[in-house]
């Protein structure tokens, strides 16, 4: 069973009913959060059971929002790889370097945790009508897990977001719009279409369950460390519901005393074309302004302003860490190295941590025996038009110099 209770504004902690479809606080406009009935959970379920659960994020069933198996939509998302990489962190100078690899997920993203909760939740619900603004991932996550919960879907996202990401929604029926603009005028689309399509918006922060699909990430980092977390957890950061997820679910689970009080310092990353979250970090504000003129090849990345940014900065501050931009140079460039060191075709996104652990590194604010995890949020096959080919092309009637390959 879950333990699913009520619904609890981040901001104002106002109270909102959890059998009604509810979106943001009523009375601040902030994101709320699910809560949960700890003691029961105490009380009923140990974390040695979890062992023989099912190899997806629904194996944390209790600590979910949604009440009946009936309204699952899965594609079988969640449990991905905890990938040691020694390599590459012999490379960095780092001992005890860690990938968690979404890029296997279903639709090659961890917008798919996200997603597939918010859908299940919404057919609950009763909700038979979705809309989202994206940047691209988020956009075929929803069209795929909306079209097996037999639901309208509608997509908004940038003209130049990558086509990868419009091929997936359409091909799965989705109704896509292509806005000449960023997801902030996407979402801007989507808002003022609510009242004439009579659809739910699932924007990120906007509605309260996606954050609980995202959270399972925290949760699997704890599982498969044996429940002793990390000393850093770096995260690219767009809307950001990654990185407060975690650092939510780090509380559920030391309210359930399966892990103690220590937290992983929470490093949050951006693209320095657009780090509206790092700019409030540095100039000590609590949330950011919106970010003019946002632009980098990270398109996950491209988000001017996040509702739910205070989150994060709250995150990162209460746990030691920070929020640092990295250079699209930078980012691609560390897209080659983790590649070529590991086998692992990361996204352009997960690779921006590793360029934030490096300047981390060498400002001695990460110590080479510390044991890191990166968070690489999807495939790299998705971002194939940032990358030319320099290979040869042969003519097999002549004869070839195979030492030119050297």
């Amino acid at each position: 069973m879950s333990y699913y209770t009520h619904l609890e504004c981040t901001y104002c902690n106002e109270k909102h009913d959890a059998n009604m479809v509810q979106t943001v606080c009523k009375k601040c406009g902030k994101p709320l959060f699910a809560k949960y009935d700890l003691e029961a959970i105490k009380e009923n379920v140990t974390r040695q059971e979890l062992v023989d659960r099912e190899s997806s994020m629904w194996r944390y069933w209790e600590l979910l929002p949604v009440k009946s198996r009936k309204n699952m939509v899965s594609l079988g998302e969640g449990w991905t790889p905890m990938t040691h990489t020694p390599r590459v962190g012999k490379e960095i100078g780092l001992k005890d370097l860690w990938i968690k690899d979404e890029g296997i997920i279903p639709t090659g993203t961890f917008k798919a945790r996200g997603l597939a909760m918010a859908i299940s939740k919404a057919k609950e619900l009763g909700i038979t009508r979705v809309a989202l603004p994206s940047a691209g991932n988020a956009a075929g996550s929803m069209a795929a897990y909306g079209a097996r919960a037999g639901m309208e879907v509608y997509v908004f996202m940038p003209k130049d977001a990558p086509k990868v990401n419009m091929v997936e929604s359409e091909i799965v029926g989705a109704k896509v719009v292509l806005v000449d603009g960023l997801i902030s005028d996407a979402g801007k689309l989507v808002k003022e279409g609510t009242d004439i399509m009579n659809w739910f918006n699932v924007a990120t922060l906007g509605e309260p369950f996606r954050i609980e699909g995202k959270k399972t990430m925290g949760l699997e980092v704890a599982e498969q460390f044996d429940w002793k977390l990390p000393d850093v957890i770096v995260y690219p950061t767009g809307g950001g519901t990654g990185i407060i997820g975690m650092w939510k679910v780090f509380d559920e689970l030391e309210g359930l005393g399966w892990i103690g009080s220590e937290r992983p310092r929470m490093v949050s990353v951006q693209a320095e074309g657009c780090a509206p979250i790092v700019k409030a970090y540095e100039e000590g504000k609590q949330e950011s302004e919106f970010f003019p003129n946002a632009a980098t090849k990270a398109a996950g990345l491209r988000v001017p302003k996040a509702l739910g940014d205070f989150l994060v900065l709250r995150a990162a501050r209460d746990s030691g860490g920070k929020c640092i931009a990295v250079s699209d140079d930078e980012l691609m460039a560390d897209v080659a190295q983790i590649s070529r060191a590991e086998g692992l075709f990361v996204c352009p996104e997960g690779a921006a941590t590793m360029s934030a652990l490096k300047r981390m590194i060498a400002s001695g604010d990460v110590d080479k025996d510390e044991r890191v995890v990166l968070f690489n949020t999807g495939s790299g096959l998705k971002y194939t038009d940032l990358f030319d080919v320099k290979a040869p092309v042969v003519d097999p009637s002549k004869a070839f110099d195979y030492k030119s390959l050297q």
